[in-house]
């Protein structure tokens, strides 16, 4: 069958390419062809855009980049109408995804299925209107999700399972470098090492990475090593760093993570792979306008966290330190906590644990290629 799937991030890529694989398992005939990104076409198929020409975030680079969005746009349901698939596979990217969902529900016959729900729960429930109309099966990543769609807004989901999990176990079933070998292949010194999560995209990291830099730098005794994300240039993250003496690591999140005592991480899923990893950390998240941004989260938010670790322990594990309450001495000040002989550090490893529990162990990208299989099997035999 042919699967034509669209992702707008780095995370999406990673997460769509391990769905690829557990469809080619359940599928010898299977075919992609995909917005997306490396690692989706590491496992095959036809990539039309990269998602770094999608990932545009917050309203004045959005407008800045409307013609290209919307090229984009047009390109992509061109496409899909010239390709006809069996299926149209959307993952997160709710802004782009839906238009694209209403698209093809409107103009084909195509099924839409949508893998990492949109995050409705926190802001733009009336997005339950689209997704209730144009899209035809929803897999849900987040267990709390469950009782929202199906309880709240009568719309029935598969949840299969969170995809870091298998990510993660995966990652410390296969890894075997000891610290010391990880500490003298990236030529770091003995000291132990403070992580820095800054984001995957340019506007995160130019929000955040400063601020990271100067809070973490009055550890002495601590070296700093920035997670590079891929497709940001070293030049951009150098920036930053100026004169501070901070490592850069590129697309080895998970070795570095493992290999840190503590880190600061930005908001998104790194903040449940950071926990998973068992890594202490501080969210951080600033934004201009802090305050008003504070008020207004209060006012149009309908979670009481923001952190996925949070989020799916429903009590507070780790410190969220968001848009005016990140500043360089809140950040140091928590981050002093969660280092080794920190008096919250404990307390936090135990919290992973709960919030470990509750997301259970089900290998997620297989299960929902089976649904989608089988689904899909059940269509063309009707």
């Amino acid at each position: 069958m042919k699967y034509y799937l669209i992702v707008g991030e780095a995370s999406g890529d990673l997460h769509a390419s391990r769905l690829m694989e557990s469809l080619c398992k359940r599928d010898a005939d299977a075919q992609f062809r995909f917005f997306g990104g490396d690692m989706m076409s590491s496992v095959g198929g036809t990539r039309v855009k990269h998602y770094r020409e999608l990932a545009y975030m917050g309203l004045m680079p959005v407008l800045l980049h409307l013609n290209t969005i919307m090229s984009n746009m047009k390109l992509c349901r061109k496409d899909i109408l010239s390709w006809k698939p069996d299926v149209v596979v959307l993952v997160d990217y709710p802004g782009f995804n839906l238009r694209i969902a209403s698209f093809v529900k409107q103009h084909t016959s195509i099924p839409v299925y949508y893998y990492i729900s949109p995050k409705i729960w926190a802001w733009k429930e009336f997005r339950i209107k689209t997704i209730k109309r144009d899209v035809d099966e929803l897999f849900s990543i987040l267990p709390f999700e469950v009782p929202f769609f199906e309880g709240k807004h009568h719309y029935p989901i598969h949840y299969v399972g969170n995809p870091t999990v298998e990510e993660v176990n995966g990652f410390n079933k296969g890894y075997h470098e000891t610290s010391d070998e990880f500490y003298k292949r990236n030529k770091l010194s003995p000291k132990p090492i403070i992580a820095l999560l800054a984001g995957s995209r340019k506007q995160e990291i130019d929000s955040n990475l400063k601020r990271m830099i100067s809070a973490a730098s009055r550890f002495a005794d601590y070296q700093l090593v920035i997670a590079g994300a891929p497709g940001i240039e070293r030049d951009f993250y150098h920036r930053y760093i100026g004169n501070s003496h901070v490592s850069i690591i590129f697309c080895e999140t998970y070795p570095l993570l493992k290999n840190s005592a503590a880190a600061l991480v930005t908001s998104g899923t790194a903040t449940l792979e950071t926990a998973l990893l068992g890594v202490p950390q501080v969210v951080c998240y600033y934004m201009s306008f802090g305050k008003i941004i504070n008020l207004g989260r209060r006012l149009m938010l309908h979670i009481k966290y923001v952190s996925l670790v949070n989020l799916i322990a429903d009590k507070e594990v780790v410190t969220e330190l968001i848009a005016d309450k990140m500043t360089v001495n809140n950040t140091s000040s928590e981050l002093q906590k969660i280092l080794p002989g920190g008096h919250e550090r404990n307390i936090m490893l135990e919290g992973y644990k709960s919030m470990s529990n509750l997301l259970g162990a089900h290998v997620a990208p297989d299960n929902a290629a089976e649904i989608m299989v089988d689904l899909l099997k059940q269509r063309n035999r009707i």
